[in-house]
């Protein structure tokens, strides 16, 4: 199957591991990814607070890329250049007339990447690809809420609890704990002007994550990820606590039970290292 690939700023930089596991696991699956040529910045996490019209105009271009390539799908896996690219898509189709210079009619369809695989791909065809399913291995599933909210933009059907990821996850051997925490916000790019603001909601998902059972915590989105990942340490001295929580991409997860030999480099680049996680389940 071959789709349109937006694959945003972050998964060239940042995000390297979410980028690399998800050419991976796609060719595995025998996705076939065409990223645009010359794409641009969608304009998360800020341009829409500055400026509005850029911000949506930033998006359009990339969808009328898209909409040129003449694939349906325009698969993008960051949960903020998603939800950025749907108030585009939604902004072009019914408001056709403020955005004259983007003839835009919906020849392309932008869905998130995990949606993607566990409903265009299907449960059945990841569960054929399993070599090494991740027996022991407890979770909690993080969604965050950009490709949740609003729903009336992002077409999210179970927007307060979402289920794609845990059923995925629980396909490949991870014991999944449910929690009320999924949607949650982790501060997204406050992190940059209010850290205290970050550390505290993130400490509140931890906290709860460990309460539930957990050992790590799964997501897609790269400013989640960051988030959770980076700020560990500096909140374990806040609050006075000794976290060792490992926060994997999804499609990390997906790599290791699918038998990536890259999975080891991948993970080393967390900042909370997972590795001592899945060498004691017996996992790398």
């Amino acid at each position: 199957m071959k789709v349109s690939y937006f694959p945003g700023c972050s998964l060239h930089g940042t995000a390297r591991e979410y980028g690399e596991s998800i050419e991976a696991v796609c060719k595995i699956l025998g996705i076939e990814l065409k990223e645009l040529d010359d794409w641009n910045c969608c304009g998360a996490s800020s341009a829409h607070s500055t400026n509005e019209e850029l911000a949506i105009a930033l998006a359009a271009r990339n969808l009328v890329m898209a909409g040129e390539s003449g694939l349906k799908d325009l698969i993008i896996p960051c949960a903020a250049c998603f939800q950025r690219t749907k108030v585009a898509e939604h902004t072009l189709l019914n408001n056709p007339d403020s955005y004259k210079d983007f003839a835009f009619k919906g020849e392309v369809k932008p869905k998130d990447l995990l949606s993607f695989i566990c409903e265009d791909i299907t449960f059945n065809v990841v569960k054929e690809r399993i070599r090494k399913p991740l027996t022991g291995l407890k979770a909690v599933c993080y969604y965050g809420c950009l490709t949740m909210r609003p729903p009336k933009i992002t077409g999210a059907k179970d927007y307060e609890n979402p289920q794609n990821m845990d059923h995925l996850m629980e396909i490949l051997g991870v014991e999944v704990y449910p929690w009320s925490y999924k949607t949650d916000c982790c501060g997204g790019s406050l992190v940059l002007t209010r850290p205290d603001i970050i550390r505290t909601l993130v400490n509140k998902l931890y906290e709860v994550a460990l309460e539930t059972g957990a050992e790590c915590i799964v997501t897609a989105c790269p400013l989640c990820q960051g988030n959770l990942d980076q700020r560990q340490e500096e909140i374990s001295r806040e609050f006075k606590k000794d976290y060792y929580l490992p926060i994997f991409y999804f499609t990390e997860l997906m790599g290791l039970a699918m038998g990536d030999s890259e999975v080891d480099k991948w993970v080393g680049r967390h900042l909370v290292d997972p590795r001592r996680l899945l060498k004691s389940k017996n996992l790398l």
